[in-house]
């Protein structure tokens, strides 16, 4: 892989992935004035948790017509001036966090119960292809190898962020999900706080008597109901508890905490099993199945003996054409109720026939 950085008009910064050497990235012809993104981040007093508040995202580009598409490249609307690229990776023109954010005020209102901070880290843009018709699932292994190599890059990269403690990398898939645009691309977050779910994962891999997800691994592969592909140095099953109507975790046989940690080797089976993984989702239902596909790594700090990296990619929907709405008991209690039985759905996955060669 050949790494190639640059810089858009505004400032922010590009980076490019190639497997061949020779990249010569073109100038941004667009006169951008430079990026003033307004993020802060306020904490729930009865929960504890971060919400982030960015006023200026409520104007980012909303499904253009396929002309018009930011991230096809060249083009007059592009946030990608070259011609061509493989993977690409950039600063997110509309974050949920930057390093730019104006300061604001340590409290809302003076009341010292409700606390404030600027959003600083960073959210970063990566484009998988510039085939603005294609899918992570439908590029050949190669190409998927290089967007591995570009996670585990730009997990580094945020990692050693002053204004960065944990850093998440996820692809949203289909309209059903939120998705903006369409041109397959993923998203990285570096966020300033570690976040909920991974806050719970810690406490309770800190209380569990081992190591909890190499216990877990464990059960679900002497189990294997719930098995859906099995490698040298990768399982991917269903959770015994799947919250959602579709649910795989990947993870690794050994303990890594992030992606950054993984050998060639691991790098290399991941791309493959990755990519037949998505391909059975795919022919779950017999059409693309939206979904979100999200790497868990461990904080940048503390907690890093104790969180396994993997995957988790998760889809709403329930059956053909129809879709999982997030209704009282999870939106308003987080207690979740899943009408698919794991078991049925890992059956089903291992059954299906992988489209595409």
């Amino acid at each position: 892989m050949f790494r190639t950085s640059s810089r858009l008009a505004d400032g922010r910064e590009i980076i490019y992935f190639d497997g061949k050497p020779g990249r010569v990235p073109v100038p941004d012809p667009r006169g951008l004035p430079a990026a003033e993104p307004l993020c802060e981040v306020r904490r729930d007093p009865l929960t504890g948790d971060h919400v982030t508040v960015t006023a200026h995202r409520n104007a980012r580009t909303f499904l253009p017509p396929p002309d018009q598409c930011p991230l096809c490249p060249g083009g007059p609307a592009s946030e990608i001036p070259d011609a061509a690229y493989d993977v690409v990776a950039f600063e997110n023109r509309f974050p949920s966090f930057s390093s730019r954010t104006a300061g604001v005020p340590p409290t809302i209102d003076g009341q010292e119960l409700f606390p404030r901070a600027p959003g600083r880290g960073r959210c970063e843009v990566v484009c998988f292809t510039d085939d603005h018709d294609a899918s992570l699932a439908g590029l050949p292994v190669a190409r998927v190898r290089t967007v591995v190599e570009a996670w585990a890059d730009r997990t580094a990269d945020l990692s050693a962020r002053a204004d960065v403690a944990q850093v998440f990398v996820f692809e949203n898939r289909g309209v059903e999900i939120g998705v903006t645009l369409h041109h397959p691309h993923g998203q990285i977050y570096g966020y300033p706080f570690v976040t909920p779910r991974t806050e719970r994962m810690l406490a309770m891999a800190a209380a569990h008597s081992g190591d909890l997800f190499a216990d877990v691994l464990a059960a679900e592969r002497d189990a294997g109901t719930r098995v859906v592909q099995r490698g040298e140095h990768w399982t991917a099953f269903v959770p015994a508890a799947a919250r959602w109507p579709v649910e795989v975790h990947l993870m690794p046989h050994r303990h890594v905490p992030d992606l950054p940690a993984l050998t060639a080797a691991e790098r290399d089976e991941l791309a493959v099993l990755y990519r037949d993984l998505l391909r059975r989702c795919d022919a779950l239902y017999g059409t693309p199945l939206p979904y979100v596909a999200g790497w868990h790594q461990a904080p940048a700090g503390e907690g890093r003996d104790l969180i396994r990296l993997h995957l988790q990619l998760l889809s709403v929907r329930r059956a053909p054409g129809k879709i999982k709405y997030l209704a009282g008991s999870e939106s308003g209690m987080a207690a979740w109720i899943n009408d698919v039985p794991p078991e049925r759905i890992a059956e089903r996955l291992r059954e299906v026939a992988p489209h595409l060669p």
